[in-house]
């Protein structure tokens, strides 16, 4: 119950808004027609509701939409949990192991990041995602990674129907060479027939509907057996990056010393319990974390600020040579890099040429890294 009025208790209105949006408006568009298909095939072509069967399959359709729906939204609207503004912690001498959030007025909590596109440093950070218009992070990372796993198993359900509604109803007016594939066509012998006739609009609408429950099972599953991997490991897919980069610069200045993750309490079923619990609230208030025997509560934190001192002596100045309008997808800078664009909604910098930037990292066609402004920087990606 305190799950649901979460949901439903708002902080403003305002966050209605977040539904204008092409990620949301795209998510909830290929639900509402996987589902309604789904439906509508099982109803008039598949498995008539008067049969034990057929009123079976449409209440499984029915708590497939209503779960995948209600994790959908409260990984939307209850967010990820944001570090209260002003925050420090509760022992000044604390503060030299924290990063300062300007635009927060903040200390940064211990696993807290600042998301510019939410403009608030968020708790437990995993990453922004474009389909719900939120951060992923501390309180609806159990709900994000259930619509992860319900998504793909709905639209298995609905492919399903797809495919065999396409089957049944194509049965005895085609002749494909099927006649020695032994399969139950008792559905197919409606008795009335279906009051609409399944025509040339319905298998299309029907073939369409399975290419997107095809096309989410693939992209939305493999999402979530990423998420997984970091969730048994108690990481993000922020610290999963920072821990590479303190295994590259330990490597790179040849250090005496070994990288332990902090947060991660040695056992897989520890780590699944930090995450999913049955009050489907999250341990921990999202500023303190448990720690594993010989690391402390700014381990990680102390590492960051290593990285980030780091970053200025090993990134690369580089002159640009050419002017870049900041473009997503640009088409002027060749078929490659229009096709290696980064699938990230961090800002694009506009360069001219003449001007400075600072690479902290980069793919063969992009750069990621600052560029240099009056001794100050802007972060971004670069082409």
């Amino acid at each position: 119950m305190g799950t649901f009025c979460s949901v439903i208790k708002f902080e403003n209105l305002q966050e209605l808004k977040r539904l204008c949006h092409w990620g949301p408006i795209i998510a909830l568009g290929v639900i509402a027609i996987c589902s309604t298909m789904a439906m509508i095939d099982s109803v008039l072509w598949y498995w008539p509701l008067h049969t034990t069967g057929g009123s079976v399959n449409f209440i499984m359709l029915i708590n497939w939409t209503v779960m995948i729906l209600y994790n959908y939204f409260n990984a939307m609207f209850v967010g990820p949990g944001f570090v209260p503004l002003g925050w420090k912690p509760e022992i000044s001498q604390d503060t030299m192991y924290l990063q300062y959030c300007k635009v927060c007025q903040a200390y940064k909590a211990p696993r807290s990041h600042h998301c510019r596109k939410c403009n608030r440093c968020v708790m437990k950070m995993d990453h922004h995602c474009p389909w719900i218009n939120n951060c992923c992070g501390y309180q609806n990372h159990a709900s994000f990674t259930l619509f992860l796993l319900l998504a793909p198993l709905g639209c298995i359900h609905a492919a399903f129907i797809f495919v065999m509604t396409m089957y049944t109803q194509l049965y005895n007016r085609l002749s494909f060479g099927w006649n020695t594939v032994k399969i139950d066509m008792s559905a197919a012998r409606r008795d009335p027939l279906p009051i609409v006739p399944f025509g040339l609009a319905a298998f299309a609408a029907t073939l369409f509907a399975l290419g997107l429950a095809l096309g989410t099972t693939i992209a939305v599953g493999m999402l979530f057996v990423i998420q997984m991997k970091i969730i048994l490991r108690n990481k993000t897919s922020i610290e999963s990056w920072i821990e590479e980069k303190a295994k590259d610069r330990i490597q790179y200045y040849q250090l005496d010393e070994v990288f332990v993750f902090p947060y991660d309490m040695g056992s897989r079923w520890r780590n699944f319990k930090q995450v999913f619990t049955w009050s489907g609230i999250p341990e921990g208030d999202g500023l303190e974390w448990p720690v594993r025997e010989g690391c402390h509560q700014y381990s990680l934190t102390i590492e960051q600020l290593k990285q980030k001192a780091d970053k200025r002596v090993r990134s690369v100045r580089y002159k640009v040579i050419e002017d870049y309008s900041g473009a997503c997808c640009p088409l002027n800078k060749g078929i490659k890099t229009f096709f290696t664009s980064p699938c990230t909604e961090e800002p694009r910098i506009q360069l001219q040429k003449g001007e400075f930037v600072l690479a902290t990292r980069g793919l063969r066609y992009w750069l990621y890294g600052d560029k240099i402004l009056d001794d100050s920087f802007i972060e971004g990606v670069l082409v």
